[in-house]
């Protein structure tokens, strides 16, 4: 038995995953989810923007500023677009089928088609998508879990429609047999006053444009954007993410034990031998040991609306998300320091014949190992229109 889970003074062994439980989950393909947990948020509200925003660590007036915004391009407060991951939690990771089988969000592939503003109310339509095995470094056999959300205003005018996907992998094999994180040190040494400047340094750098308009004419092929720097990473910043996007399984006292007794095989024993969520891998060194990561670590999601953060400070209120497509790469255990870069790869334009940027975007961590990587489509104002 390994170190850790002596640790925990218990005696188990995770599930594996089964054909009959891939057999089972197959069949659900295509099949409207009917049957899921409320999301964090129903309505686009002041509070929640602004709840979300500051979790993220983007204080944007375009979402935090009710008076800014009224003089904006919306005339009033509009919401990040990385704020659907508050209004689904399927988007999210809340995953069904293989219980017992670790899930990790790995990426998503967004489509705004208009803006998420203050007044909206928001239901949701998701179905499961598709199921691809892969075998990977990190655990072995692993199976990517694809689900699909549209996004519907009260006036029934569709908003978002994205695709996201987790990685089914067994505890066990990650932690027995994955190589991925060989590398990565239990316990880095301290960060020196002199490496938290260069830090401080570009967060001191960073801007929002604004109400200054990024026009097409003025963007050239190959062009980098300021780079963004996130971290360095605590459980404070996870918990942050959290207290904006509502997390997965995080519930309280009554509410705790109602999960827990619809789903028997969600709680995993603490060290006291409480059951409780595999979500505390975000702020659990014993349980993110025992999944096969050297630490706590950041939300998936949470990088995602890191890299699409970095657009939205660059286009500023008159640019426009037009599409968004993640991949997650790496955990980023506590201690790293994420810096995204992106540059222009194209000069286009959408559908419908108006201006648009493709930028494709890399974050690495101090050790320059990549974190995530982006892809978007910006629709930007031109002079000429």
């Amino acid at each position: 038995m390994a170190a850790d889970l002596d640790a925990f003074g218990i005696d188990q062994r995770f599930p594996v995953i089964t054909d009959e439980g891939l057999d089972a989950l197959r069949r659900l393909i295509g099949v409207k989810v009917t049957d899921t947990v409320e999301p964090w948020c129903y309505e686009v509200t002041r509070d929640n923007i602004r709840h979300y925003a500051h979790g993220i660590g983007d204080d944007n007036p375009l979402w935090c500023d009710p008076e800014y915004a009224a003089q904006g391009v919306h005339g009033r407060l509009a919401a990040p677009p990385s704020f659907v991951f508050a209004l689904n939690r399927i988007l999210s990771g809340y995953v069904g089928g293989l219980p017992g089988i670790h899930a990790m969000w790995s990426g998503a592939d967004m489509t705004w088609h208009r803006p998420l503003l203050v007044g909206d109310e928001i239901h949701c339509e998701a179905y499961l998508k598709d199921l691809i095995e892969h075998e990977t470094r990190f655990a072995g056999r692993a199976i990517q879990q694809i689900y699909h959300v549209d996004f519907y205003n009260q006036g029934g005018h569709l908003l978002v429609s994205a695709d996201s996907w987790c990685f089914r992998t067994e505890r066990d094999a990650a932690r027995e047999l994955g190589t991925k994180y060989d590398g990565v040190k239990d316990d880095p040494a301290p960060y020196t006053a002199k490496e938290l400047e260069r830090v401080w340094a570009m967060y001191d750098s960073e801007k929002v444009r604004g109400s200054d308009p990024l026009y097409i004419e003025d963007v050239a092929l190959g062009d980098a954007l300021p780079p963004m720097v996130k971290g360095p990473m605590a459980i404070t910043g996870f918990i942050a993410f959290a207290q904006g996007w509502g997390g997965l399984y995080i519930r309280a006292n009554r509410l705790a034990w109602k999960q827990l007794k619809k789903h028997p095989g969600l709680g995993i024993p603490d060290r006291f031998g409480i059951p409780d969520v595999p979500e505390r891998v975000h702020w659990d060194d014993h349980l993110a040991r025992l999944v096969g990561t050297p630490r706590a670590y950041d939300y998936g999601p949470e990088r995602c609306s890191w890299l699409i953060h970095h657009l939205t400070d660059w286009i500023g209120d008159a640019g426009f998300v037009v599409s968004h497509r993640s991949e997650i790469r790496r955990h980023n255990p506590v201690g790293d320091i994420v810096t995204i870069q992106g540059r222009v790869t194209a000069i286009t334009a959408d559908d419908q014949g108006r201006p648009c940027v493709e930028i494709e975007q890399e974050a690495v961590n101090q050790d320059d190992e990549l974190s995530a990587k982006g892809v978007g489509l910006v629709q930007l104002p031109s002079r000429g229109r």
